[in-house]
C-alpha cells in the first residue's frame, strides 16, 4: 500500500471562474446546488450584520437627530 493512497483526498471545491467544460451534467447540477446554498448562507450573515449595524446606530444616535 502506498502512503499517498492512505491520505484522505481533499474535497473538490467549486470556485468562481473554474473551467466548466470538463464537468458532467450531474457535477454542474451539484455546483449549482452548492452555490445556491452558499448564497443563502451569505444572505443570512448579511441580514444579521445589517440588524446588528442598525441596532448599534440606534443605540449611539445623538439626541435630537
Amino acid at each position: 500500500m502506498d502512503w499517498d493512497d492512505a491520505k484522505p483526498k481533499a474535497p473538490r471545491t467549486a470556485s468562481l471562474g473554474d473551467n466548466l467544460e470538463t464537468l458532467s451534467v450531474a457535477e454542474l447540477e451539484e455546483r449549482i446546488a452548492a452555490f445556491a446554498a452558499e448564497i443563502e448562507r451569505v444572505k443570512g450573515e448579511l441580514a444579521r450584520k445589517r440588524s446588528h449595524e442598525s441596532a448599534a446606530a440606534a443605540l449611539f444616535k445623538k439626541p435630537g437627530d
